[in-house]
């Protein structure tokens, strides 16, 4: 992630929750399954055998859509990465989809967005820029990274130096 040369000085990846097991995913298949024989059943017995291939359609359809989600899911991610060289946040969708925003670290600043009965917004911004930061993070672990970025750049800002031959 880090270039040659660059020292990290704070690194932060977040990825969605992870959703359905492995296991799981094979009892919803063997639920969607038990629940679409029901009403297969019926209509073949009533004699309407040809809705019989819609539900098997649906069937796959939903399952197919639960399985590309999962797989979506478990692709994304996002780096929130403080070099010397900048704050860089690095952000993949899992669909192929990527972004990457470039602030300058000396004028970042982490802002916590409350927003009452909805989830708050967490960003950084620098110089009339601003990117939204821990999407996939709730609430709770928002605010321990926006205060963990904070501290992080409140030393960038202010070194500490420890020279030996100043000490007493």
């Amino acid at each position: 992630m880090s270039g040659v040369g660059k020292v990290v000085l704070f690194e932060a990846v977040t990825r969605p929750p992870g959703g359905l097991s492995a296991r799981g995913m094979r009892w919803l298949c063997g639920l969607a399954g038990a629940a679409a024989l029901v009403p297969a059943v019926l209509f073949a017995v009533l004699g309407a055998w040809p809705v019989l291939g819609f539900l098997g359609g649906e069937l796959v359809l939903v399952l197919g859509l639960v399985a590309l989600h999962r797989r979506w899911n478990r692709a994304a991610e996002e780096t929130i990465l403080l070099t010397e060289d900048g704050l860089l946040v690095r952000r993949n969708d899992g669909r192929g989809g990527r972004e990457e925003t470039r602030l300058d670290p000396y004028w970042a600043r982490v802002e916590l967005e409350e927003r009452p009965g909805a989830v708050p917004v967490l960003r950084a911004q620098a110089r009339g820029r601003s990117v939204e930061i821990g999407r996939y993070l709730s609430p709770e672990a928002k605010q321990d990274l926006a205060m963990a970025l904070t501290g992080a750049l409140r030393s960038y800002r202010s070194p500490s130096f420890d020279n030996p031959q100043l000490r007493d």
